[in-house]
């Protein structure tokens, strides 16, 4: 059973901050910097080159993949770690196309991350503008799959939402039609139950840097559906993703199942961040943690509604159809978060008019979300947000 006091004393929160933006980088475990200590002066310092195999340097990627996996319903030896989320868009994108030749089409919405288009985007121009990427309105999805459809590629919840697909639903419609499903486990991984074996998912991608609080720049993760584990073409074919990398073969022979899918030499500090990060998860219950999530952005939704009018919800009042983040809408939702940044509440803003609350039960509580609507309040009665210094637009938002 998840104790909830306990992780909450896992994590450095600054004192006086309500820290509402785990959904976009999440806080520091208490571990981390120790673990990073004893990566540097122990290993690295004590071990140099050596490292490498002494250290288990090398191994890592799959390792951690695997204590991964288990947050995503993964069997082991089919998830492994490294290069940036949308190098891993790239390569499943690139493996499902592949598996499907003969057909011309990208499926996805208009409210899935940009990043994930752009490689959409990127990829069709490498294989000669004969793809096409199809956007459709969210809740278009499942109609929109056709036998034209090579691959669906989702972002389970949407970043601007919160709004969460069902995957084993969308999968199978994709599979009816001979399509390949690609999920983008972004804003789900270490935010809601995610079973990506049951779901029957094909790839599955994420980042560790949002729920998962192994810091910024964190390393990404890939997943692919043990049927395809031996098919799979990882398109960007580092040598580390070569079936025997120190013989320095002049040809590209894929590695065996998930090791074609590493590319580049392993991030290991940022493993090691990871590694500590992952310490608190092998300790929580994903079931339990839903729950407690549910409750909470429920008390959002209801505390921001009572009493800040003015904003209009943007995130689905049916829990089974949110993630684990609540968001409202204004005109003025820049300098609003602004001031709530500068008043101790963070929260962040997406373009065009989206203040998004990130609810994370392994470090927020009621208190925090009572305080937090008290202050956000304060701010809508007296315009506070209504100054220059809060209109100006900062590089990250």
């Amino acid at each position: 059973m998840t104790d909830f006091a306990w992780t909450r004393e896992q994590f450095h929160i600054p004192l006086g901050l309500i820290y509402l933006d785990g959904n976009s980088l999440g806080p520091l475990p208490k571990s981390t910097p120790a673990r990073l200590e004893r990566m540097l002066s122990e290993e690295w310092g004590e071990h140099l080159i050596g490292g490498w195999n002494t250290c288990g340097w090398m191994e890592m990627p799959k390792r951690l993949g695997d204590r991964l996996g288990r947050l995503i319903g993964a069997a082991p030896g089919h998830t492994v770690v490294g290069d940036t989320l949308s190098i891993k868009v790239f390569q499943a994108l690139a493996a499902a196309l592949q598996l499907r030749p003969e057909r011309r089409v990208i499926l996805s919405d208009r409210g899935n991350f940009p990043s994930d288009l752009y490689m959409a985007e990127g990829l069709i121009r490498l294989l000669g503008d004969r793809h096409e990427l199809r956007l459709v309105a969210p809740h278009e999805l499942e109609d929109a799959i056709t036998e034209e459809v090579a691959a669906l590629l989702v972002t389970e919840v949407d970043y601007r939402t919160g709004r969460r697909h069902d995957v084993a639903a969308l999968t199978a419609k994709a599979h009816e039609m001979g399509a390949l499903a690609i999920w983008d486990l972004a804003h789900s991984a270490g935010a809601v139950p995610v079973d990506v074996t049951a779901g029957k998912a094909d790839f599955a991608v994420g980042c560790t840097y949002k729920y998962i609080n192994a810091g910024p720049g964190a390393p990404a993760f890939i997943y692919v559906a043990p049927e395809h584990a031996e098919e799979a073409d990882p398109a960007l074919a580092g040598w580390l993703g070569h079936a025997s990398p120190f013989a320095f073969e002049q040809g590209y022979r894929p590695g065996e199942g998930i090791e074609r899918m590493r590319v580049g030499t392993p991030p290991v500090l940022q493993m090691a961040a990871l590694d500590a990060a992952l310490d608190i998860w092998d300790k929580v219950d994903m079931a339990k943690l839903r729950r407690r999530s549910l409750d909470l952005t429920a008390l959002m939704i209801d505390e921001v509604e009572t009493h800040c009018p003015g904003l209009r919800l943007a995130t689905p009042r049916d829990g089974t159809a949110r993630g684990s983040q609540v968001s409202f809408r204004s005109e003025h939702g820049y300098a609003i978060m602004q001031a709530l940044i500068d008043l101790g509440v963070v929260g962040d803003f997406r373009a065009p008019d989206i203040l998004r609350f990130g609810i994370t039960p392994l470090y927020i509580g009621e208190a925090e979300i009572h305080e937090a609507v008290e202050v956000l309040a304060r701010i809508l009665r007296g315009a506070l947000w209504d100054q220059p210094k809060y209109q100006r637009r900062k590089r990250v938002t």
